[in-house]
């Protein structure tokens, strides 16, 4: 057995949990829309045909905030084919994921349902094909009273009071040449900013993300930051960061090391964020919006769209059926989300259905949680308050990819109020158990009241639609208490959750 310590202080303090931490995401995609969150003829669905299974586990998930609708697919949308009388909608293609796309959801119908599934929507615009005016023709139709023409069109749609909605990501992954009206950098941090000054003059107060890089690789990484905010510092808010994850090649230490990555990703383009404020001599803080992260395999064949004269409504796209270290990995990955809390103000799993979701459907049928769903609903849950700066001594191992990393990482999260502590731990190690030891010196009086691990001896042990009832294995960690230590054994490739309550 491996032996590591962690140390926590209530005074130590990084910034707050973040509701906004726990959003996901919606792309009309594969089957996340149509046959996931949309099935007519499901005996739960509602008079818009949204399955009430789903809004369900929505709940359960914990997802507090919504992006829509892309993605890649937004760069070809033109979003007035989803709104008005159904039977009159176009049929288009998108180019994007090689699919027919009915419009049956449209930004009404999404509305409605977000409202209902209690999430915040999170809408994005297309700067690929479009730009400036089809920006704020949507912006009217969604968040102006009346007496327009567009927010009069919402309201003869049914809508009569505004969507008011806050949050607008300026495009999609502006910088990747696999998206529809790619652009430079440049070209991008004008139109972002154009964009933007003109979102403003309707409604000041919005929040707006501007396109970071699509990922660290990017040859473009650092550059296309600095450049995007040399152009838009002054009218956005947050700028985008995108990264996926899988175990690839067998190399499963390296994978369960991937928030090392998600660290590294996100302190850089902080840095450079604050390279262009002193450069620019502001006083505000660009901070950012990690609204695309998961693990995908992307290059397993469900990864792949159609192809040639094939243009199928809603296809089976991106199916990923997690396992118990894929569902480790995202614990991590949002250990690392909170841990940036002072930076991280907004964050979307990608994505909510079927597409490398959560939740799982059956059209027609059964729905059921992955494994990757339970770490992200208990965080969800259970962080609230303020993340606290932690201390960690762990033994470490070599990885192919990321040298020598911790076998423990964690964050722990701490309400002044109430004066509750949670820890949330994981092992990385692939064969060893740790005897983890948690210095409580700071707080005399907690004492634990919950213990929970996720793990399976078979970390590739994944849930199935059989399997639709039961969760992921979560045996209740024995904890034991020491004066003002806590200790806890954390079996190999697993993630903990460690909660403790003031002594009555």
């Amino acid at each position: 057995m491996l032996f590591a310590g962690i140390t926590v202080d209530p005074a130590f303090v990084v910034g707050p949990v973040r509701k906004r931490t726990f959003g996901s995401f919606v792309e009309h995609l594969g089957r996340c829309v149509y046959t996931g969150l949309h099935d007519p003829g499901h005996p739960t669905a509602d008079a818009d045909g949204f399955r009430g299974d789903v809004v369900d586990l929505v709940r359960e998930l914990g997802v507090s905030t919504v992006r829509y609708p892309g993605g890649n697919f937004v760069s070809g949308y033109r979003w007035e084919d989803g709104v008005g009388a159904r039977a009159q909608r176009p049929v288009r293609l998108d180019l994007a994921w090689h699919s027919t796309e009915p419009n049956t959801v449209g930004v009404d119908e999404f509305v409605r349902w977000a409202r209902r599934a209690g999430v915040e929507p999170m809408m994005a615009v297309n700067l690929g094909t479009r730009g400036i005016q089809e920006a704020l023709d949507l912006l009217e139709y969604c968040n102006v009273r009346g007496g327009t023409a567009w927010s009069d069109l919402r309201r003869a749609n049914g809508a009569e009071e505004p969507h008011a909605i806050r949050m607008w990501c300026l495009g999609n992954e502006m910088d990747g040449p696999w998206q529809i009206g790619h652009k430079t950098a440049q070209e991008y941090g004008r139109l972002a900013a154009e964009t933007a000054r003109a979102m403003r003059q309707l409604q000041p107060d919005l929040e707006l993300v501007a396109c970071g890089s699509s990922g660290s690789g990017m040859p473009t990484f650092g550059e296309w930051e600095r450049v995007v905010l040399g152009e838009a510092y002054d009218v956005v808010d947050l700028i985008s960061a995108h990264a996926y994850y899988c175990e690839e090649d067998g190399d499963l230490a390296s994978f369960l090391a991937s928030a090392v990555d998600m660290d590294q990703f996100i302190e850089s383009v902080v840095a450079t964020a604050d390279a262009v404020r002193a450069a620019r001599k502001a006083t505000r803080r660009i901070h950012l919006s990690f609204d695309e992260w998961n693990v995908w395999y992307v290059k397993r064949a469900e990864s792949r769209p159609p192809a040639g004269d094939d243009w199928p409504v809603a296809p089976v796209l991106l199916e990923d059926r997690y396992n118990v270290a894929d569902a480790v990995v995202v614990g991590n990955l949002l250990i690392s989300l909170l841990r940036h809390t002072d930076r991280v103000h907004a964050a979307s799993l990608a994505q909510l259905v079927n597409v490398i979701a959560p939740i799982m459907t059956e059209p027609g049928g059964r729905s059921w949680r992955q494994t990757t769903f339970h770490p992200f609903a208990l965080t969800a849950r259970h962080a609230a308050g303020e993340v606290l700066r932690i201390v960690i001594d762990a033994p470490v191992h070599d990885t192919a990819r990321f040298g020598e990393v911790p076998a423990v990482d964690a964050v722990a999260t701490y309400e002044p109020d109430t004066g509750g502590l949670v820890l949330f731990a994981v092992n990385r190690s692939m064969t060893e158990p740790v005897g983890l030891t948690v210095d409580l010196r700071g707080f005399p009086r907690l004492r634990t009241v919950e213990a929970v691990t996720l793990a399976n001896p078979d970390h590739t042990w994944s849930a199935t639609a059989d399997d639709a009832t039961t969760v992921l294995p979560r045996p209740n960690t024995s904890a034991t208490q020491d004066g003002d230590d806590v200790r806890v054994e954390l079996p190999p490739v697993s993630w903990t959750m460690l909660r403790l309550d003031a002594a009555v």
